[in-house]
């Protein structure tokens, strides 16, 4: 062995003793809690996708078992027997427009509430924040009273009461507009002002300045925000339960949970799994394509 390799292997050595030096006992829990973490996240997905292409037999009989064929007709019983196509839809539907609203007023808001002081500033931003301490559960009973009447509204009552996308998109807009206003306060103010002023300078008007400069500088953020509310409204289950009484208007989550239950034990398993399958792959590319994405908006939070 030559000194240069002798030289090498040292160093590598070295840097493995001073890594373990690094990892003390709470480090090396944390690491231990979330490996389990990850096996109790990753493992149920994978059974449902491994159960989505076997027959019931090995369901029940060969649980744990990596299937002999792979049958792809449970997914095409589930996509038409069960109406997934159907309630996958309805699901883009809300989530888009809920999406879109939550990011374009959650955006405006928080960006005025950052960077414009006036009276009663701190105490807009407050009220929104006291939002995230409000279990949406708790207002069921009035939100639905309160959707029923919006719908005897003139002209627009019948495109924003019960049964409606809308009305449930405005619904979703409201109860995910706490968190996207405390997010992205606190990464707007972060922002440097120096190019604002520039622009203000030039003739820009504010509008022009949050559109053009501000959001293109806080993009890191608004994709993070963005994941998070798309994730938590695709998964959204009360509240179109309350609201979308109609079995054509269904969502998703809707339609998984009435396939679970309609038929008790008398069900058809393997195209119960292919539809929950359905249901998750949507949002696992979601996060897949936006993983890096995420994580450098929320390191760039943390960073400034």
């Amino acid at each position: 062995m030559t000194t240069v390799s002798r030289t090498i292997l040292t160093s590598r050595k070295a840097a493995r003793r001073q890594r373990r030096s690094r990892l003390g006992p709470l480090a090396l829990l944390s690491h231990l809690a979330l490996m389990i973490w990850a096996v109790l996240i990753i493992v149920p997905i994978m059974w449902t996708f491994f159960a989505s292409v076997k027959s019931e037999g090995e369901i029940f009989d060969h649980a744990w078992a990596v299937p002999e064929t792979l049958r792809w007709d449970n997914f095409e019983r589930a996509w038409n027997n069960f109406h997934i196509g159907q309630y996958m839809l309805n699901s883009v539907i809300v989530v888009t427009i809920s999406t879109f609203g939550t990011m374009l007023l959650g955006s405006m808001a928080a960006y005025v509430l950052a960077r414009y002081p006036f009276r009663g500033n701190r105490a807009i931003y407050l009220l929104f924040v006291s939002g995230l301490a409000f279990p949406v559960y708790l207002a069921l009973t009035p939100l639905f009273f309160v959707v029923q009447n919006m719908g005897n509204v003139p002209l627009v009552g019948p495109f924003i009461g019960l049964n409606t996308h809308l009305g449930v998109a405005l619904v979703y807009i409201a109860y995910s507009m706490p968190f996207t206003v405390f997010f992205l306060a606190a990464f707007f103010r972060t922002l440097p002002t120096a190019v604002v002023e520039a622009a203000m300078v030039d003739g820009a008007s504010h509008t022009r300045v949050f559109f053009q400069i501000m959001m293109p500088m806080a993009r890191p953020g608004l994709v993070s925000i963005t994941i998070f509310n798309v994730l938590g409204q695709w998964n959204q289950y009360q509240i179109p339960l309350v609201l979308l009484q109609d079995r054509e208007k269904w969502v998703l989550t809707q339609g998984i949970a009435d396939i679970a239950t309609a038929a008790g034990y008398d069900q058809d398993w393997s195209a119960m799994f292919a539809a929950l399958a359905l249901a998750i792959l949507p949002m696992l590319l979601v996060y897949s394509v936006f993983q890096r994405q995420i994580q450098a908006g929320l390191t760039t939070y943390a960073l400034k």
